[in-house]
């Protein structure tokens, strides 16, 4: 069996996911379809992921693609997650992740209101959401709070888990929304505030056509696999938030090669993508929270030492702002209030690459400007940076 090594593919990580410098690129929208969709969780995840790997780092750019020639659109898709991801993949995207995603958040907003015995049904939601859609296209974009004043539905509040000891009050305007968000009826504008801020406007939009599950998880798995291979199966199936009959069909329709992964497991490449590919210049980044190129494997062993995870991971999983040299996590950053940008390396990388480190953090300095950048979820790491 042919076998791919570790060093293989930190070289394909560089070059592939456009992060050392030879090969970033001057399109937004390249940079998303090199790493399939982009978290989007942390408002602030897009921009950064984004930036760091465009050759001229640009807020506005990202703006414009986003909100202007909307050609990244944000799904709730992949493992109930938000991604962010090119006009040209959503629609396989939909329709191998994000309309089950949606029809299991309809299932749950619904049972929340028959459980809490308000004499709320489907019919209340179905009149709710078409009164929320007609406040929303008389305005062109709304934020929640302005919607909820226009559509006395959405002031509705609701006792959830009755009887437990989760019992809790809450308002329905959020729960309406990410159905109708889910199901593409309308999608995030503009946020209130600087490119970190969650507090989005809504604009009505239109659902993605409908089209073969199975013919779209192929095409999700063909573009992942160029992305990510080689992986394994259980890193598909963990990406996807697919089941194990459907990761095994997918790469089956696609004509995935089956390879050694240099830890002796089996992984998987797109067809004839098995030639090694020489690496690039030496190369550093500073990566968000939640970057693609931390979050595209369950198992990360090739690029991320295991006494590094503690630092760098919350207690969720979630990966938090890390510092790369040639393919590999070697530590993490953080930004203080006063706009410095600290990091702390895990790994011995020598003079050059501390050097190439300080560079991408001065680069890191100079187009993030005057905004502060938090990330939603703080790892041990980045809170003592920034104690």
């Amino acid at each position: 069996m042919h076998r791919i090594d570790d060093e293989q593919r930190r070289i394909r990580l560089g070059r592939r996911h456009l992060l050392a410098p030879s090969v970033r690129t001057e399109s937004v929208v390249a940079v998303a379809d090199a790493v399939v969709a982009l978290h989007s969780t942390d408002a602030a995840t897009v921009y950064l992921s984004v930036c760091a790997r465009l050759t001229v780092p640009e807020v506005g750019a990202v703006e414009r693609a986003l909100y202007e020639d909307v050609s990244l659109v944000r799904l709730l898709s992949m493992r109930n997650t938000l991604f962010t991801m090119s006009t040209d993949i959503a629609p396989a995207v939909t329709a191998s992740n994000a309309r089950a995603v949606a029809a299991k958040e309809r299932r749950k907003l619904v049972a929340h209101l028959r459980e809490a015995d308000s004499g709320l049904d489907e019919r209340w939601l179905a009149d709710t959401e078409q009164q929320t859609l007609a406040a929303l296209t008389a305005r062109g974009h709304a934020t929640g709070s302005e919607l909820s004043a226009a559509v006395p539905a959405l002031r509705t509040k609701i006792t959830v888990f009755p009887g437990t000891r989760q019992e809790t009050v809450q308002g329905v305007a959020s729960r309406v929304l990410r159905v109708l968000a889910a199901d593409g009826r309308i999608r995030r504008a503009r946020p209130r505030g600087s490119w970190t801020s969650s507090q989005f406007r809504w604009t009505a939009a239109s659902p993605w056509p409908p089209s073969d599950p199975a013919a779209a998880r192929a095409d999700v798995t063909r573009r992942w696999l160029h992305a990510y291979g080689p992986a394994s199966e259980a890193d598909l199936k963990w990406w996807t938030g697919w089941g194990v009959r459907d990761t095994r069909a997918a790469l089956a329709a696609v004509g995935a090669e089956e390879v050694q992964l240099g830890s002796g497991a089996a992984g998987w490449v797109a067809p004839g993508d098995l030639a090694a590919e020489p690496a690039p210049e030496p190369w550093a980044a500073l990566l968000p929270g939640l970057d693609p190129s931390a979050m595209g494997w369950a198992d990360r062993g090739f690029q991320l030492p295991v006494d590094h995870r503690a630092a760098l991971f919350d207690r969720a999983g979630n990966v938090g702002p890390t510092v790369w040299s040639n393919g590999g996590i070697v530590g993490g950053w953080a930004q203080r209030a006063n706009g410095e940008v600290v990091w702390r390396l895990l790994s011995d990388v020598g003079r050059e690459t501390a050097q190439l480190i300080e560079a991408e953090a001065a680069r890191l300095t100079a187009w993030a400007g005057d905004t502060r950048i938090t990330p939603r979820f703080r790892t041990p790491l980045e809170r003592e940076l920034t104690a």
